[in-house]
């Protein structure tokens, strides 16, 4: 493991149980964030169902959602720590732990991924890499619904939570994101960018993407 996905496991790890608790009702309050997580769970249920991964799940609270909009959903994260909050707190879920570069998965098994701004600390030069992992596992036809912080900017976290961390933080221009899923064999389905709200700095990006029926 690299020494940023060591600190990035790390810096999770300590917050875990903050995060978990500061931010537990944080997506009821973005109905557009929710409008499109909807759109993707009619998307895969249209598709005829099956396994969704939430990429990045942190503590579950969008694994348990995407369950709640009808989809057979799990959750995998970098963070042991994360991963432990999880399934406290949603015993009757999966949750493991595993790096978004290597998916413990075979090859076309998903209807669905979920990338919840879990790629926020990957560079963007580093982003084919993942993207190219979401295809291998999910199936013809199946959907990859990413979030993201529009920009182009890296940003240092050193205190986050209540807690020190060893974070950067990156920012995607949206028209890049979707050239990237294009060139992975991912095309663009619908885009939302978002203002902020008054807990954000930058305006939020949700890219809804589909690997064709047939390659």
């Amino acid at each position: 493991m690299t020494t940023r996905l060591q600190a990035t496991r790390s810096s999770y790890d300590t917050v875990a149980a903050d995060y978990a608790e500061l931010l537990k009702d944080e997506l009821g309050s973005r109905p557009l964030d929710m409008a499109m997580l909807a759109a993707f769970a009619e998307r895969v249920r249209a598709g005829g169902g099956g396994p969704v991964a939430d990429l990045g799940c942190g503590p579950g609270r969008v694994t348990v959602h995407l369950e709640e909009l009808g989809l057979d959903a799990f959750g995998i994260d970098l963070s042991p720590g994360m991963v432990a909050v999880a399934r406290r707190a949603h015993p009757h879920l999966r949750f493991e732990v595993g790096t978004m570069t290597g998916l413990d998965l075979p090859d076309g098994t998903l209807a669905g991924a979920l990338v919840w701004y879990s790629t926020v600390h990957t560079p963007i030069d580093e982003l084919p890499v993942m993207l190219a992992e979401f295809r291998r596992v999910l199936a013809p036809g199946g959907h990859l619904l990413i979030a993201f912080k529009v920009g182009a900017e890296q940003v240092r976290l050193e205190h986050a939570y209540g807690h020190d961390v060893d974070l950067d933080v990156h920012r995607f221009p949206p028209e890049r994101v979707a050239e990237l899923l294009r060139k992975e064999g991912l095309f663009e389905v619908a885009r939302l960018v978002r203002e902020a709200d008054e807990q954000e700095r930058t305006p939020q990006a949700f890219l809804l993407a589909r690997r064709p029926e047939s390659d």
